[in-house]
């Protein structure tokens, strides 16, 4: 199948089951070279039919994926986008809702190519245009360069919005209705680009899974450049970060994320040793999302917000985080996150790992999204909550473990491990579920439940055999937050009193 788009004509895969892929189009210019460290520039346009059937190159990185491409050294066209389309919708009047999808990873690593975001079922159970898009991460995308912009990585997904904007009618979706939705740092950037005014009019709802606690001012993420600059034996300055090639600056961070784990930039990477996180740098992103969004900044944007309950259980799974095995040991971890005494008192029950990990994951993923959708609610705008609670004894529902369920993908590489064994029946009916509710939400702003409301929160609890709707506080200890503020540009932690 052939489209046009403002750069040019591309040909995209044969429809499969009524769905065609087009992949790997370039919405802005290789960020290397000149435009290394800089905002994204547009694509140059190209004679004749560009193929697009294959992914595009993904973003400088270490990372190996299950079934996803691995970066190689010299791949720059990293910036591209991917649709997946309805069959009877190309080059006719159609205006379907466009879901816009921002994949995860730490700001770190990740692409839009990892088998679990293949946009077919979504898109074919949906109704929807379905887009993903690669963008920078790690030193690239969120290191602090001096004289360059901050948070390059927000700025590519401005650029593959605008992209959207200017294209997406011609793939039969509607460029005035479009749903950001992203996963853990994808969820992060979600809700950051509700924040920010470039981003405004490019988007009408967002939907976040398991949103980060987690944004650095200005001085923290110079002092991270500071420290890989000093890692990779140059100058912290624009001349000395462009004097290393990219290959040498991914050395240079997994190093210092490494290192981090005994002699951290801030006391909590001890524990999570991740490096980039968006910069609250006053101009770009003039505060963090949670204070952007009770100010009303965004309420005219509707939101989705999901977490799952035993966050931080897969973090721990895979080797991602410090062990705590002692109690002095959790005081220290406590102590690191500035949490107050009286969480502590509220988690008092079990072993110290399980208590470890609960606090971890209320603390950096479950109160700070469910306090998004609160906050948003309190200020005008519309918001929903969801919970995934969904277990079997091989598998927590632990973080990355809803996105299978809500891209309809429990059969790809890398879902078995996310799920714990081969999807059942049950599964599939709560992944069916879960595609309906996305799926309404883009194209109405109703997901199928109430939305927060004075007074009221009800929660959908994504499980199985079935999901309910309940009041908030039955999954987590909820009122020991209630006075707890997120101060999440203190060096020290991520929340105080």
């Amino acid at each position: 199948m052939i489209f046009r788009t403002t750069s040019g004509r591309v040909r995209g895969r044969e429809p499969v089951d009524g769905i065609a892929a087009v992949l790997g189009i370039p919405y802005a210019a290789a960020p290397f070279g000149d435009g290394r460290f800089r905002e994204p520039r547009p694509a140059a346009d190209w004679a004749g039919v560009r193929d697009c059937t294959a992914f595009g190159s993904i973003s400088p990185q270490s990372a190996e994926l299950p079934g996803a491409p691995v970066w190689q050294d010299g791949d720059e066209e990293v910036l591209s986008v991917n649709v997946w389309t309805p069959d009877g919708t190309w080059g006719g009047d159609s205006s379907l809702p466009v879901l816009f999808w921002i994949h995860g990873g730490a700001y770190t690593f990740g692409s839009s190519a990892e088998p679990g975001f293949d946009g077919s079922a979504l898109c074919r159970a949906g109704g929807l245009v379905v887009v993903s898009c690669n963008y920078r991460v790690g030193f690239e995308g969120f290191g602090h360069v001096p004289g360059c912009p901050d948070n390059r990585g927000l700025l590519d997904q401005i650029a593959a919005l605008e992209w959207v904007r200017d294209n997406i009618a011609a793939f039969g979706g509607d460029p005035g209705n479009v749903t950001v939705a992203g996963h853990s740092a994808g969820a992060g950037s979600a809700v950051c680009l509700m924040a920010m005014e470039p981003a405004r009019g490019l988007l009408r709802r967002v939907i976040a899974h398991s949103v980060p606690a987690a944004f650095y001012a200005p001085e923290l993420a110079a002092a991270i450049a500071g420290r890989v600059a000093a890692e990779a034996g140059v100058a912290s300055t624009a001349e000395g970060l462009l004097s290393l090639s990219p290959a040498e600056l991914v050395a240079a961070c997994d190093k210092v994320s490494a290192d981090c784990r005994t002699r951290p930039v801030t006391p909590s990477q001890a524990y999570d040793p991740v490096i980039f996180q968006p910069v609250v740098d006053g101009d770009l992103l003039r505060t963090d999302p949670l204070a952007a969004l009770a100010s009303g900044a965004a309420r005219e944007v509707d939101l989705l917000v999901c977490h799952a309950s035993e966050e931080y259980w897969f973090l721990h799974m895979v080797g991602a985080i410090r062990e705590v095995a002692s109690e002095s040991e959790l005081v220290d971890f406590a102590a690191a996150l500035g949490l107050p005494a009286a969480i502590m008192e509220g988690y008092r029950d079990g072993p110290v790992l399980d208590r470890y990990l609960a606090l971890f994951g209320d603390a950096r993923f479950s109160e700070y999204t469910t306090r998004l959708a609160e906050h948003h609610a309190a200020a005008g705008g519309r918001a929903h909550l969801s919970r995934f609670t969904r277990r079997r004894a091989a598998a927590r529902p632990w973080h990355t473990a809803d996105v299978p369920f809500a891209f309809g993908n429990l059969d790809v590489s890398g879902a078995e491990f996310l799920i714990g064994g081969a999807p059942d029946a049950l599964d599939r009916a709560l992944s069916a579920r879960m595609l309906r509710a996305w799926a309404a939400f883009a194209a109405t702003g109703d997901p199928g439940w109430p939305a927060v409301g004075e007074g009221a929160a009800p929660v959908r609890r994504w499980s199985v055999p079935d999901d309910d709707v309940r009041s908030d506080g039955g999954d987590m200890p909820r009122g020991l937050w209630r006075d707890v503020h997120f101060d999440l540009l203190r060096p020290g932690g991520a929340v105080t009193r």
